[in-house]
C-alpha cells in the first residue's frame, strides 16, 4: 500500500482507470436497483485485483482501521468516565448486578466478575477488564448514589 506503487500504477494504467470510472458513473446514473451496487462493487474489486492488491492486503487495511477506531473510542470512553463520574447514576439489581449511566456512557456488570460491559454513545465497546479507571468510576458512582 505504498503511495509510490499506487502512483506508478496510475501512470501505467490511466486508461483502464478512466474506463472504470466512466463505467461506474454510467452504472450509478442509469441503473436504479440493487443490481447497480453489485455492478459497482464488481468494477471496484476488479480494479483492485487488476492493480495487484490482494484481499489479504485489503483485509489487513480494514483491520488496522478498525483497531485504530476501537482504540480511539476506548480511550475517549475512559476520559468520559473520569469527567462524568459526578453525574453517574448507579442502579443496583437485586442479584449483585449493577448499571451505571451517564449522558454518554453506560456500564453494566456484576459485583463478582472482573469484567464490565461498556456502551459509549450507544455503541457497545464490548466487555472490559476492570482497570483502575473503571474501578474509580464505579466507586465514584456508588458514592454518588449513597450520598443521595
Amino acid at each position: 500500500m505504498d503511495p509510490a506503487v499506487w502512483s506508478q500504477f496510475i501512470r501505467e494504467n490511466w486508461l483502464v482507470i478512466v474506463i472504470a470510472l466512466v463505467l461506474l458513473f454510467a452504472v450509478v446514473n442509469l441503473v436504479k436497483t440493487v443490481l447497480k451496487w453489485a455492478i459497482v462493487i464488481i468494477i471496484v474489486v476488479g480494479l483492485f485485483i487488476y492493480s495487484g492488491v490482494t484481499m489479504d492486503q485489503i483485509g489487513s487495511a480494514v483491520n488496522k482501521v478498525t483497531d485504530g477506531t476501537v482504540s480511539t473510542l476506548k480511550s475517549e470512553a475512559q476520559e468520559v468516565m473520569l469527567k462524568e463520574a459526578q453525574d453517574a447514576v448507579y442502579t443496583s439489581g437485586g442479584d449483585g448486578t449493577f448499571t451505571i449511566t451517564t449522558p454518554n456512557l453506560e456500564v453494566k456488570g456484576s459485583a463478582d466478575e472482573d469484567k464490565v460491559e461498556v456502551i459509549f454513545r450507544g455503541v457497545s465497546l464490548g466487555k472490559w477488564s476492570v482497570t483502575d479507571t473503571t474501578k474509580a468510576f464505579i466507586d465514584e458512582a456508588r458514592k454518588h448514589q449513597a450520598g443521595q
